[in-house]
């Protein structure tokens, strides 16, 4: 009978041991594609990192009507405070756009329902798609801000040249904070297709 290679344990353990290794890094990855969905709702449920809650949100006087539009509600409207609602726009590497709101400030009374809109321009000669993605500082008033109608609820397309302008229609809830004054709402626009951007440079 033949005696067993001594290096047939340790090659054992060695396999072993790359399959642990080969598990973990599949795990990772996956734990890795989850993590940002999961980061976005947690964001959108708290406020955190500015973060602001959609028209699908039932809080404040707003709600859903059956068409997926969102509706007023009768609410309150705190005429002995005013608040600055200042707007920014910023387009990200890859993407060959000018953006810019139409106007830069507004000064409202929280519960007034408001609307504003960026001017966004594309100097490529390529059809390209971005996609907003907003933010409100300070972080505790993006609770309150409640966008009921936004360009960054969908992924906008402008054909080479094109310029549009993109609707917001919004409302800070009176429950905001009584120490805020100043409101910043930043949109930073991303491409969809990053090489598509690069190959229109």
């Amino acid at each position: 009978m033949a005696a067993a290679h001594p290096l047939d344990p340790l090659a054992r353990r060695h396999r072993k041991l790359l399959l642990k290794l080969l598990a973990a890094i599949v795990l990772a990855f996956g734990f890795g594609f989850a993590l940002v969905p999961l980061y976005d709702a947690f964001c959108a449920l708290t406020g955190l990192n500015g973060k602001t809650r959609g028209p699908e949100f039932i809080a404040g006087g707003l709600k859903e009507r059956g068409d997926g539009a969102a509706a007023r509600a009768p609410s309150r409207i705190d005429t002995s405070r005013t608040i600055t609602v200042e707007f920014v726009g910023t387009v990200m590497p890859g993407l060959p756009w000018e953006m810019q709101p139409v106007n830069a400030r507004m000064d409202l009374h929280p519960g007034e329902l408001h609307q504003a809109s960026y001017r966004v321009h594309n100097l490529s000669d390529k059809t390209i798609v971005g996609q907003a993605i907003p933010s409100v500082s300070p972080g505790e008033a993006a609770l309150h801000f409640q966008k009921l109608d936004c360009f960054c609820f969908a992924q906008q397309m402008l054909a080479p040249g094109e310029t549009k302008e993109l609707p917001l229609t919004f409302i800070v809830q009176p429950e905001v904070a009584s120490d805020v004054r100043t409101i910043t709402l930043a949109y930073s626009f991303f491409n969809v297709a990053p090489n598509a951007a690069a190959a229109a440079r």
